[in-house]
């Protein structure tokens, strides 16, 4: 497995080594000791999800503001635009965001530590994203930043047309307004 840092040092780029032939191919998506040798982080995953979007659609930004959960995100069909946010008050790149393209192709993953917001922008027709999170879900404390919050200025990679967004995303508060992370 291959770390790729980020603008932001606590949220990396995870590259899998893959081996393929005609047949196909195979990789190890995760594997706790070499996800910890590697990245230093010792993680207890506790709930995988999977979700399909079509083209067009951004989800997000999401946090939990109690029961923060770190996300190990991929996607195995079609391309999104990842984005991470920093909502540590403390932190030094409070505000701010990185983003990385993840596709079936590059077989990349990100990792999103707790205290970040966390979305994703739909490239193509669809795309089916799996992650883990280090929490369970707990709809009483998630919240949403609005994915247009000029403060945060994230450079959606919109063609021209507005992307599809859910209404509880519609409603997601300015960074200014939001709960943020004390630690």
């Amino acid at each position: 497995m291959k770390i790729i840092p980020t603008a932001i040092a606590e949220v990396l780029i995870i590259e899998p080594r893959v081996f393929g032939d005609v047949r196909g191919f195979f990789f190890e998506s995760f594997n706790q000791n070499d996800f910890e040798k590697a990245t230093g982080l010792r993680v207890n995953f506790v709930q995988d999800n999977h979700s399909r979007s079509a083209g067009g659609v951004l989800r997000g930004l999401h946090y939990q503001i109690e029961q923060s959960q770190g996300k190990l995100v991929r996607v195995v069909r079609g391309a999104v635009f990842d984005v991470a946010v920093d909502l540590r008050k403390s932190s030094a790149t409070f505000g701010k965001w990185v983003g990385a393209e993840l596709t079936e192709e590059n077989k990349r993953q990100m990792w999103v530590p707790p205290g970040f917001a966390h979305g994703f922008l739909t490239l193509g027709e669809s795309a089916d994203f799996l992650y883990k999170t280090t929490d369970y879900y707990a709809p009483q404390f998630e919240r949403c930043i609005a994915w247009d919050d000029p403060t945060l200025a994230v450079a959606w990679p919109l063609s021209g047309a507005s992307p599809l967004v859910s209404a509880k995303d519609q409603a997601g508060l300015l960074l200014a307004d939001a709960a943020q992370f004390e630690g």
